[in-house]
């Protein structure tokens, strides 16, 4: 536990240093987070997706739900190498839900069970290590199980969108040879925060194991 504690922790500060370091860079396109989107959708047939402003700092996502690319504040109106290559890797989650990306059909496929999993198995956890029994142990070991599953198959997810951001930055101009550096490091960074918490889950998981046959 303390292990993956400490791996969720690099990663997530690998990418706020990341991320800080290339917002300070304006891309030589001159382009905001929001027009970079909104092109990039339109150039693939996806013009009925919103593009939206959300408040925070890396609170960006895609809602396939909603069919909206949600850029936080600073990426929306910011047009630094950092806000084109997060717009970018959101628009290409909703590439792979119009493609229907099976990765992507699995996760969404999965979500509900994980939201009911990931309240439950702690509770059932907590149960067997006050001495109720083994049963509740265990039970927590299948619960998490959903929990694995869903951070391995959002890692192709991830990923993908990460490489299909660096493709469409390149080809349509947004970002120049010189700048194609900053953004591979932006977007990997955020593509090793997924690898992270996949492995933390993979430690939790191999933790729970152990407890169970105890």
């Amino acid at each position: 536990m303390i292990i993956g504690a400490l791996i969720s922790g690099a990663a997530a500060l690998w990418v706020r240093s990341s991320y800080a370091a290339w917002s300070k860079r304006p891309s030589s396109s001159g382009l905001t987070g929001a027009e970079v989107a909104r092109m990039i959708l339109e150039r693939n047939g996806l013009g009925h997706v919103r593009v939206e402003p959300v408040p925070g700092t890396l609170t960006d996502h895609y809602d396939p739900r909603a069919k909206a690319v949600r850029l936080s504040e600073g990426n929306f109106r910011g047009s630094s190498i950092a806000a084109v290559s997060v717009a970018a890797h959101e628009c290409g989650h909703a590439l792979q839900d119009a493609g229907g990306y099976l990765p992507m059909r699995l996760r969404a496929g999965i979500f509900p069970v994980v939201m009911f999993s990931s309240q439950v198995w702690p509770m059932a956890f907590v149960l067997g290590v006050i001495g109720l029994g083994q049963f509740w142990i265990q039970l927590a070991v299948v619960l998490f199980l959903a929990v694995l599953a869903f951070h391995v198959v959002t890692l192709p997810v991830e990923i993908d969108a990460s490489r299909r951001a660096y493709g469409i930055l390149g080809r349509y101009g947004v970002i120049s040879s010189g700048e194609a550096g900053g953004s591979r490091r932006v977007l990997t960074a955020a593509a090793f925060t997924y690898i992270a918490a996949a492995l933390t889950a993979v430690l939790m998981f191999l933790y729970l194991l152990m407890a169970s046959r105890e």
